[in-house]
C-alpha cells in the first residue's frame, strides 16, 4: 500500500475483520498484515487497542442504528415496511459478532445495550405514529425486536419469497 492509511481505513479493516472472524482478530499485528503496512501505522491512529475497540465500537453504533434510521426516513415509503425490509433483508455478520463480543468485553456490552435501545425506541416511535397506544407500541416494540434478534441471530438464511412473506405476516401481527 503507497497511500497514507487514515483511522477511517484502520476502523473499516476491523469491522470487515470482526464480521469475518469475531472479536479475536481486532488486533494491531494481524489488522496490519491484511493491509500490506506496518503496525506503526495503527499506533499513529490509536493510542491503544482500546481506542481503537471503542472506535470500532462507535463506527457498528453508527452503520446499525443512525444510518439505517435515516436511510429508512429518506425511502419515502412507509417507515416500519422499510425498516423490516432493510433490517431482515441485511447481511447481519457484523451483528452477530458485536453480541459475541458482548459476552466477553463490557465496552461491547455498554454498546449493544445503547443500540438495542435506541432501536427499541424507534420502533416504539414508528408504531406510535400508526396510531397505536403507547403501552402497546412499547409491549410490540420489545417484541418485534426480540423477533429481529432471534432472526439475527439464527444465521439462517431465507430465501426472498419466504422472508417478504414473513415481513408481510409481522408487520400485520404488530400493527392490528
Amino acid at each position: 500500500m503507497t497511500e497514507q492509511l487514515t483511522a477511517d481505513d484502520w476502523i473499516k479493516e476491523g469491522l470487515k475483520a470482526l464480521a469475518k472472524n469475531g472479536f479475536t482478530a481486532l488486533k494491531a499485528d494481524p489488522l496490519a498484515k491484511a493491509m500490506g503496512v506496518s503496525r506503526g501505522s495503527f499506533y499513529w491512529h490509536f493510542a491503544d487497542l482500546g481506542a481503537f475497540h471503542a472506535a470500532i465500537l462507535k463506527r457498528w453504533r453508527d452503520i446499525a442504528a443512525e444510518q439505517i434510521i435515516a436511510d429508512v426516513e429518506a425511502t419515502g415509503d412507509e417507515p416500519l415496511k422499510a425498516l423490516l425490509r432493510r433490517s431482515f433483508g441485511a447481511r447481519l455478520d457484523l451483528e452477530r459478532a458485536v453480541r459475541n463480543w458482548a459476552a466477553f468485553d463490557a465496552a461491547a456490552q455498554g454498546a449493544v445495550r445503547a443500540i438495542d435501545r435506541r432501536r427499541i425506541d424507534y420502533i416504539e416511535t414508528l408504531l406510535a405514529t400508526r396510531g397505536l397506544a403507547p403501552a402497546m407500541a412499547q409491549a410490540r416494540a420489545q417484541i418485534l425486536y426480540w423477533t429481529f434478534l432471534g432472526f439475527a441471530l439464527s444465521g439462517a438464511p431465507v430465501p426472498p419469497a419466504r422472508l417478504q412473506g414473513l415481513l408481510d405476516e409481522i408487520l400485520t401481527m404488530v400493527s392490528a
